[in-house]
């Protein structure tokens, strides 16, 4: 049982709650007993699972799948534990995931979302759990937004960030003209725009393009949409949250997929 925490894998484990750590070691954090699930369930490739003996006697199954996935697990004390989760009361398992994931493939079809600068983690992990719930193809994401693998993004998505195709990229203009390419309809959201979000064809390949929390859409992205789209606010509401923007537009699509 690791019960120091000047043990250099506690050590290193910690630095994981720094971005620039997870980018230096390329590993990310899996916080809790479901997201660990939802890994376990997609075959996803752990690196080290760290768990209390009490957690362990409670989960033998999960114990076992898990560290048939992992390349070291540990037996670890409650004070270890707490120092290496980023929760204030963590459930009894973390484990650690190497960053990126080759085989994802974010598909040009059906319904995709594509966000730029998009900063907090709450909305981003909203958005991916909605996305999943809706059954999106995927999500593109600006590679100047919050990283999806934030511990605060995971555990916002609730394990469906394991379910959801996703991808970051280095330039959305680009990632915008092959959608346009491979036959997607460009749908951004703007407060100035005539149409309504329930006035466009969903029933076509779409991207939804949402943008920065406080900013929005930049210009350049917004010139290469096909439809401009606003959700009627009442007098004196300015805006929507992200999220729920995203939400919406999501559902309308779903709404009219499902009565055609």
């Amino acid at each position: 049982m690791l019960t120091s925490l000047q043990n250099p894998l506690v050590k290193q484990i910690r630095k994981l709650h720094s971005a620039k750590e997870r980018h230096k070691q390329q590993l990310f954090l899996l916080e809790g007993t479901h997201l660990l699930e939802e890994a376990c369930t997609v075959n996803y490739p752990l690196v080290c699972l760290c768990c209390t003996s009490q957690w362990q006697n409670t989960h033998p199954q999960l114990w076992q799948t898990a560290c048939s996935q992992c390349e070291r697990a540990e037996i670890v004390s409650e004070e270890v534990l707490e120092a290496i989760a980023t929760t204030v009361h963590p459930d009894g398992v973390i484990a650690t995931a190497k960053r990126g994931n080759p085989q994802t493939q974010v598909p040009f079809t059906g319904l995709v979302l594509a966000l730029e600068t998009v900063q907090d983690p709450g909305n981003l992990g909203t958005i991916i759990r909605t996305a999943a719930a809706a059954g999106a193809s995927g999500l593109w994401l600006s590679d100047d937004s919050v990283d999806l693998d934030n511990p605060k993004v995971l555990r916002a998505t609730a394990g469906q960030w394991f379910r959801l195709p996703m991808a970051v990229t280095h330039n959305l203009n680009l990632t915008l003209q092959q959608a346009k390419e491979a036959g997607m309809q460009i749908i951004a959201t703007l407060p100035t725009a005539s149409l309504t979000h329930w006035e466009v064809d969903w029933c076509q390949p779409s991207l939804i393009l949402l943008g920065n929390e406080g900013a929005g859409l930049s210009a350049s992205l917004a010139a290469l949409a096909d439809v401009q789209v606003k959700i009627p606010l009442a007098p004196g509401v300015e805006s929507l949250n992200v999220a729920i923007s995203a939400a919406i537009m999501l559902y309308e699509a779903q709404r009219q997929n499902r009565e055609r």
